[in-house]
């Protein structure tokens, strides 16, 4: 294992606007010599976590320290109370950062030193990383993901494994999935471009957008518009709700499935299925029937839009 230990001191600039706060950043720096198939685990308070991969049997982790003054000696107290560690156990690398002690003077602007962590690891690695306030980003990988962040963005590459995150204040991004994946923001929106597993996705607060899935099993929002395309015949029954919103989904043609789709402030719009209308009708509120003989059930539902569905 190697160490190295890096010191930079940042200062406001003399053109610098006055409420900008001066801060000082120092850097540790280890790596790890691993197997791939391994594991790497991280946690942070108020932090960033990006990940990156190679074709090495390493995991490199830069962890930068930023502290709330530009005085030396109140940096080497508030370093004091810093729990940082980054080592290995087996084939796992353990990377968390905690601030031990709260003071009376640092309300609302807590933690007073916050640690990014920056991380290279063998492109066939599986990952688990928590932080309290910041963004999680993840590279081209073969490997599970599993991502939790209070109030940043989740932005995956392309994953060749297990995807499960959540974020309760931002944004979600997939490029491409290729196992489950399942994925939830409460204040945020939802990308996929390509999901070729089972693929679940949810936001209380954001639009949900997917170009390309495979299998999907839901999508549901509470404020925004949903806009999805199925890429192949549907084997499972799968739902598509919001509150807030309109509905467009794009199946393939020929797929067979039970249409149970409702909205409470549009209508129902279906173009270039062969339907057998039940209840309802094109151009309602509401519209249930049976689309190439039947399968599983679909179901659409919007509160505050329309929903329409093609067949391509």
């Amino acid at each position: 294992m190697k160490t190295l230990i890096c010191l930079l001191t940042v200062g406001a600039l003399a053109l610098a606007p006055a409420t900008l706060e001066a801060k000082i950043v120092r850097k540790v720096e280890k790596t790890f010599t691993v197997q791939t198939g391994g594991n790497f685990e991280a946690f942070t308070e108020g932090g960033y976590i990006k990940v990156e991969t190679a074709d090495v049997n390493e995991v490199r982790i830069t962890a930068r320290q930023t502290f709330r003054t530009d005085d030396e000696a109140k940096a080497n107290e508030l370093l004091e109370d810093l729990e940082l560690t980054i080592e290995q156990r087996g084939n796992t690398v353990v990377a968390e950062s905690r601030y031990a002690k709260r003071g009376p003077n640092w309300f609302g602007n807590w933690p007073p030193v916050t640690v990014d962590f920056t991380v290279t690891v063998p492109r066939n690695f599986n990952l688990n990383m928590k932080t309290s306030g910041g963004d999680i980003v993840v590279g081209n990988l073969k490997g599970n993901v599993r991502a939790r962040t209070s109030g940043g963005d989740l932005r995956f590459a392309r994953i060749e494994g297990e995807i499960d995150g959540q974020t309760s204040g931002g944004n979600v991004r997939l490029e491409e999935g290729t196992a489950s994946a399942k994925l939830h923001t409460s204040g945020g929106n939802v990308y996929v471009d390509r999901a070729g597993g089972p693929t679940s996705v949810s936001t209380s607060g954001g639009s949900i957008e997917l170009n390309s899935v495979a299998e999907l099993l839901s999508a549901t929002t509470s404020g925004g518009n949903i806009y999805a395309k199925i890429t192949t015949p549907i084997k499972q029954d799968t739902t598509l709700s919001t509150s807030g919103g309109r509905v467009k989904l794009s199946v393939p043609s020929g797929s067979g499935f039970q249409l149970d789709a409702s909205t409470s402030g549009g209508d129902v719009d279906a173009e270039g299925l062969t339907l057998t209308i039940q209840k309802g009708g094109i151009g309602k509120s509401r519209l249930i029937g049976s689309v190439n003989g039947g399968g599983p059930k679909l179901k659409l539902r919007s509160s505050g839009g329309d929903i329409i569905i093609r067949a391509e």
